[in-house]
């Protein structure tokens, strides 16, 4: 029966007649049937409707809360705004069940219209519920908040808290300086705070003050976040390791993008303020400062930081396994390849930290990308000579043998697959590469050379005579004088 109301109900003429005995579905196929009249339906709201009708199908909240979550992946807003009035319409429930359509339902439609980026039917919808005088629960506000800030329209997530009660609305203010600073709108939620600060108690406004520092921070803003962290401290209340993690990571990528001589001095200045204010640094924290040092090409610098958290200095953390490859994946790649070895066995040898596997992976890909065979195999040789994860170096060995044998090393790559099968590790290259007949071999180019001098001693001769043209000339002007 179901299957029968479905084919009439997809067909392009809704108005045609039905049954004279009506067609009510059964109760497990009832969400079908509304999905295919509301989501997959052809024709305008009006038939719709009476396509609705004609069902005699009773929709409790449950059911529409359902057909909501299954509009995810399509269906048209106003048909499902149409179809949420039409429900609430015909529920003649009372006042008990016309509180039940204003909770889950509206929670999945609010989701729903967030999820289609529809900003115009989630304010028709909010509009809606106001006339009833109620504020929004505050899982709702959030949401409806949050799908504001991320379709661009801050304003609009403002007026919003505008609209809500001035009683007991402070759930509705964070959720607001939260959803505008996740959207990069700190500037915003600053002005929220200032305007909204007697609405909050202690520990709200300490919850505020946190949203404004990451947010903030985001922006790139080290002035501003430092007077939040200030006013933190002023209040009496401890800032916690995830706001001084946030304020590292905003003065590491504003200088690294302004001023790379100062990222050590003020990354450890905040590492000492972080120890003055009891929060113990990890090495998370100074591997950001690796990080951007590794992307300014600071090599110098990098090894000197490595190696005072090797020897604790000034109570700085033990490194890492990630700031060890932070370190010797930019000493590879500015060509200080025993330097960068030496990183690897400072890490295995002298202080015996195991790294997991994705550790040989990384950088064995990136010898292979640089060319250097030579060196991948020395770094698979240190994990072997460790037993470190062996079974689980599939993919380090992958790409060591597929570079092998493209340059004509058929012999390496074949003992290398015979280790890797006697060490239990998974490959997923074929076998094909090791066959002459089957892999194409990849022969790099000659370098130019020109009558025996390289292009750079050419260029070097004509720069010189243009510069004894310019002589001459100068010359020649003097005599005329």
């Amino acid at each position: 029966m179901a299957g029968a109301v479905v084919r009439r109900l997809l067909s392009p003429r809704l108005s045609l007649y039905y049954s004279s005995r009506g067609c009510r579905a059964c109760s497990g196929g009832e969400l079908s049937v509304l999905k295919a009249v509301v989501l997959d339906g052809v024709g305008g709201l009006d038939e719709m409707e009476a396509a609705l009708d004609k069902l005699r199908v009773h929709v409790s909240p449950a059911r529409a809360a359902e057909l909501f979550d299954a509009a995810g992946d399509g269906g048209d807003t106003r048909r499902l705004l149409r179809f949420l009035a039409w429900s609430r319409r015909r529920s003649g429930g009372g006042a008990a069940e016309e509180d039940l359509w204003w909770e889950e339902p509206l929670r999945r439609a609010v989701r729903c219209f967030v999820g289609k980026g529809d900003a115009v039917a989630m304010g028709i919808m909010i509009s809606d519920f106001h006339r009833r005088s109620r504020p929004l629960p505050p899982d709702v506000f959030a949401t409806a908040a949050e799908g504001l800030v991320k379709l661009g329209r801050p304003d609009e997530a403002v007026r919003l808290l505008g609209l809500e009660p001035a009683a007991g609305r402070a759930p509705a203010v964070l959720a607001t300086v939260h959803a505008l600073c996740g959207g990069g709108q700190a500037k915003t939620a600053a002005w929220v705070v200032a305007r909204c600060r007697r609405e909050l108690a202690p520990e709200e406004a300490a919850a505020a003050r946190r949203s404004l520092l990451h947010g903030w921070c985001r922006g790139r803003n080290a002035r501003e976040a430092r007077k939040v962290l200030e006013e933190m401290k002023a209040a009496g209340e401890r800032p916690g390791g995830a706001a001084y993690q946030a304020l590292l990571s905003c003065l590491c990528e504003r200088n690294l993008k302004f001023n790379t001589s100062a990222l050590v001095p003020e990354a450890l200045s905040v590492a000492a303020e972080m120890r003055a204010a009891g929060e113990v640094p990890t090495a998370a924290n100074l591997n950001l400062l690796l990080g951007c040092l590794a992307r300014a090409r600071r090599v110098k610098e990098a090894w000197r930081v490595l190696q005072s958290m090797r020897r604790g200095e000034a109570g700085r953390p033990p490194p890492d396994w990630v700031s060890y490859y932070l370190v010797s994946r930019v000493m590879f790649l500015t060509g200080r390849h025993v330097r960068g070895m030496r990183v690897v066995r400072q890490m295995l040898e002298e202080d015996g930290v195991a790294p997991p596997p994705g550790f040989f992976r990384r950088l064995v890909g990136l010898l292979c990308g640089l060319d250097k065979a030579e060196l991948a195999l020395d770094v698979l040789a240190e994990m072997r000579r460790w037993q470190l994860a062996a079974a689980e170096a599939g993919p380090a060995y992958d790409l060591l043998i597929g570079k092998l044998c493209r340059t004509g090393r058929f012999e390496d790559g074949r003992r290398l697959w015979e280790e890797a099968a006697a060490a239990g590790a998974t490959l997923s290259c074929s076998p094909d590469l090791l066959d002459p007949t089957k892999t194409e071999v990849f022969v790099p180019a000659a370098p130019a050379v020109a009558a025996g001098k390289s292009i750079m001693a050419g260029t070097v001769s004509s720069k010189k005579m243009m510069k004894i043209k310019k002589i001459k000339k100068i010359k020649k002007m003097t005599k005329k004088k």
